[in-house]
């Protein structure tokens, strides 16, 4: 028997270990099976360019970018079901667990990069800067290799130390993904299950108008009342994602992320409208009047500020907490490298050498110092600049992971926001102004807004990694390859989109066709602004400050609460409804007890995790079909979509048959179970 065959993860892969007590993966220390090998590295840096490319594409044309990990894991299965046939090499079949990761690992790193990049460079042409297109790429690359360098310290805190204590829900529906492909069986039938389910269900819900995706009963009188008068409008998104991701996040997650939803658009934005609905003039950040706001502009025109003070609060709060982790993982790789070894302790907890770091961050903040002075600034903005940028790329990194960590959602607007802000506001003092301030800020955010996407992204790739067995060294040296190469298929992607298209708006006489790039258009419109001295809404950050602060002495995880305060109400709604799933579940595992009951808990996270991975499927195939001229909404387009009672009403009834598929599939016990 192949001594690396996978079967299934311990019992405690997702619970707290007892004092004393580590974990073993699938794949043990003591095992030295294939990683980093030519077909692992070659399929997926292809994957990597093919995904980034891709979601460049889908991230202009419709702001979406595509989930690449999920996806890329379940492509990882299926190459590795040919291998044997393309190999020829008459061996017996193996365990491709390990490689699996690195493929997914390489792969995934494309939505990070696609994310930062078409977050704040796209801006860069709409202001008619035109960066070069080293420059382009020298953005993305940076940021990327920021976020990798400043998150690796902090792999020991927020992998191994806090083992159980996060969630992880993306990182849990890749490893289940993985493990149950490479066991086949029963289980691997059931995830197929619910990968199609899912799949099918998310993408005709949300690419055409068979039934509204989005629920909020305001079809009914009281309910519309309440939404008029008060600004307290309930929405839900009924899809099965997100009903998978609650599940693997747990009652205790969920219900913290909905409570701070809950504050934010039942009592914050009510609040709002009491207190301004009388004031005649528009109240600064908003650009229109409170009374004349619908309850989802107050929030995102003031509410959502709040959230973003939060979670930069709570990120400093979770900084804190892990500085003596940090210090321990460099003491340990000092240790190491005094005494001339490769690497310390066993073989599932070595990172690369302190040194790899230390000089990874000094050459990126050279090379970053030399691209900010050939902006024509002084060396005083450029040194303020670099500060900035490090500082912001390190604190990010934290948020980012904790973010992914707890309910799968990286804040990257939120935070890339608040770096154009700040920075726009710090360098204005040392007289950067003008499309000069503007590019030199906008390749600030750029670089890290990228930081943060790749690390939140690589946080997933590491925890997989320990759940199965990786050697964390191995998957942060070949991650490096997936930066370049989506930092490289990204930026020359936007430079020939923009050759060929226009981005944001039309310009009188440029007969292009429009991309939206509405992120990108956003960030745009804030940065002229602050280059401009518009006032900074000081006050609303002040209080998400103020909320954070009271909700870690409340000891409630003050970033889940922050984001779900920032996050819209209909994003954390269905998320509790799978928690609770995922709670009774547990409670009837705990009655049968036994073997019967652990397979009850196996059965719910494979399902969940099948739910993601159908969903992020269906979405991906969802922006595909949008990037074709022949694509309308209405192509599918059911009798009853128009009418909102009914429509709603079947979206309902669907989404209750994906929660009672969930419980019922969990606690079935089929002939092969019970064996």
């Amino acid at each position: 028997m192949d001594p690396q065959a996978a079967t299934s993860l311990p019992e405690n892969a997702y619970t707290p270990l007892p004092p004393g007590q580590v974990y073993q993966p699938i794949v043990p220390a003591t095992t030295d099976a294939p990683q980093a090998t030519w077909w692992s590295v070659g399929w997926g840096l292809f994957l990597c360019v093919i995904f980034t490319v891709a979601s460049a594409y889908s991230g202009l044309k419709v702001g979406q970018v595509l989930e690449a990990a999920i996806p890329i894991s379940i492509l990882a299965i299926g190459l590795a079901r040919v291998y044997p046939a393309l190999s020829r090499s008459g061996a017996p079949p193996r365990s491709m667990l390990l490689e699996n990761v690195i493929i997914t690992g390489i792969g995934g790193v494309s939505g990070g990069i696609v994310a930062g990049a078409i977050f704040t460079l796209p801006a860069l042409w709409i202001l008619q800067l035109n960066p070069q297109p080293l420059q382009t790429i020298f953005i993305s690359l940076a940021g990327g290799a920021l976020g990798m360098l400043f998150l690796i310290p902090l792999r020991r805190y927020f992998v191994r130390e806090t083992h159980g204590q996060f969630p992880y829900p993306e990182a849990t529906a890749i490893t289940e993904v993985l493990v149950t492909g490479e066991r086949g069986g029963s289980q691997a039938r059931l995830l197929l299950q619910a990968t199609f389910i899912a799949g099918v269900y998310d993408f005709f819900v949300t690419t055409f108008q068979v039934w509204k995706e989005y629920v909020d009963f305001r079809f009914i009188p009281v309910v519309e009342a309440v939404a008029q008068r008060a600004k307290v409008v309930f929405n839900f998104d009924a899809i099965g994602f997100i009903l998978g991701l609650g599940y693997v996040m747990g009652l205790r997650s969920s219900m913290v992320l909905c409570a701070g939803g809950v504050l934010s658009n039942f009592v914050l934005v009510p609040m709002i409208w009491f207190v301004g609905r009388h004031l005649p003039d528009v109240v600064y950040p908003a650009t229109t009047s409170i009374a004349a706001m619908t309850a989802n502009q107050i929030f995102r025109g003031y509410v959502r500020f709040v959230g973003v003070g939060a979670i930069a609060t709570a990120g400093i709060f979770g900084i804190v907490k892990s500085l003596k982790i940090i210090a321990g993982s460099f003491g340990i790789a000092l240790k190491a490298f005094r005494a001339g070894e490769t690497a310390g302790g066993e073989r599932t907890d070595r990172d690369v050498s302190v040194m790899t770091i230390l000089v990874g961050i000094v050459v990126t903040t050279v090379l970053a110092g030399v691209f900010f002075g050939s902006l024509h600034t002084s060396l005083v903005v450029v040194l303020v600049g670099l500060g900035l940028t490090l500082l912001f790329s390190f604190f990010f990194t934290s948020v980012a992971a904790n973010a992914i960590a707890t309910v799968a959602r990286n804040p990257v607007s939120g935070m890339t926001m608040l770096t154009i802000i700040i920075s726009s506001v710090v360098l204005l003092k040392f007289g950067l102004s003008g499309t000069t301030g503007m590019f030199f800020v906008m390749a600030m955010a750029g670089i890290v807004c990228t930081a943060l996407s790749v690390s939140g992204q690589f946080i997933t790739d590491l925890k997989t990694g320990y759940w199965l067995g990786s050697t964390p060294r191995v998957q942060e040296r070949v991650k490096f390859l997936g930066v370049l190469a989506a930092s490289i298929a990204a930026a020359l992607t936007i430079i020939l989109l923009a050759r060929t298209f226009q981005f944001g708006e039309a310009l009188p006489g440029d007969v292009r066709a429009v991309l939206p790039s509405p992120q990108a258009s956003i960030m745009k419109a804030l940065v002229e602004g602050f280059m401009s001295q518009q006032p900074v809404a000081y006050i609303l950050f002040g209080v998400g400050a103020m909320v954070a602060l009271i909700t870690e002495m409340l000891g409630v995880p003050s970033l889940t609460f922050a984001l779900g305060m920032y996050l819209p109400l209909e994003l954390n709604s269905p998320a509790l409804v799978g928690g609770f799933i995922a709670y009774y579940v547990g409670k009837r595992s705990e009655q049968v007890g036994g073997a019967r009951g652990h397979t009850m808990r196996e059965r719910g996270v494979i399902i969940a995790s099948g739910l993601m991975a159908g969903g992020a499927l269906g979405g991906v195939l969802g922006a595909a079909f949008r990037l074709f001229p022949w694509y309308a909404e209405d192509r599918v387009k059911l009798p009853f979509y128009d009418n909102a009672v009914a429509s709603q009403l079947v979206s309902a009834v669907l989404f209750i048959a994906l929660c009672c598929y969930l419980w019922f599939g969990s606690v079935r016990h089929g002939k092969e179970e019970a064996a």
